[in-house]
């Protein structure tokens, strides 16, 4: 995609949520997973490269003690339709016995959020927590019912970009969220 095309992709695009609204979702989570995790020193891992604004955003609002951590796995790449996943980094902190809250921008059908969890399940945590900024609402989920433990925002289905999301590798730096006009 050129820097044209991304333009015009952003002069196209239908904004949905704006950037007040996505703050006042981040200050509402940041209350919400500070009342359950606060004295539990949990591991709080960013999931790349969506993730990372939103993280970066939401723990500055959480105010006890926490360690930081990354794990980058991925089906979308700089394409719009999931496929494979593929781990590029594992977590580095030990979670064996530790609440391990994971950050992501978006659940859509939650393949990657679900296969992060059992990962952290599988190496001991005591207890996987997830957050995401985004939950889309439909019916395709990776099992029936499956949600974040702390959601900000929930929007139709349509191709979203903006606040950590991107489209063909753009716009991720947005702070609202834009949708794709449909036809």
């Amino acid at each position: 995609m050129t820097v044209e095309e991304a333009n015009r992709v952003l002069e196209e695009a239908e904004l949905l949520v704006s950037a007040i609204e996505v703050m006042t979702a981040m200050d509402r989570m940041a209350d919400d997973i500070s009342a359950q995790l606060m004295g539990s020193k949990p591991i709080v891992c960013c999931v790349m490269n969506g993730g990372l604004i939103f993280a970066g955003q939401l723990l500055t609002r959480m105010k006890f003690p926490l360690e930081v951590d990354y794990v980058h796995a991925t089906r979308y790449g700089d394409e719009t339709r999931g496929g494979e996943l593929s781990w590029l980094v594992a977590p580095h902190l030990e979670p064996r016995g530790r609440s391990v809250l994971l950050l992501d921008d978006i659940l859509d059908e939650g393949v990657t959020l679900e296969a992060i969890s059992r990962q952290y399940r599988n190496m001991g945590a005591r207890e996987v927590l997830t957050a995401v900024l985004v939950d889309k609402r439909h019916d395709r989920k990776v099992f029936p019912g499956f949600r974040a433990e702390f959601t900000g925002i929930e929007t139709v289905d349509r191709f979203l970009f903006g606040c950590g999301m991107d489209i063909r590798g753009f716009w991720r730096n947005l702070p609202g969220i834009h949708a794709v006009r449909s036809g």
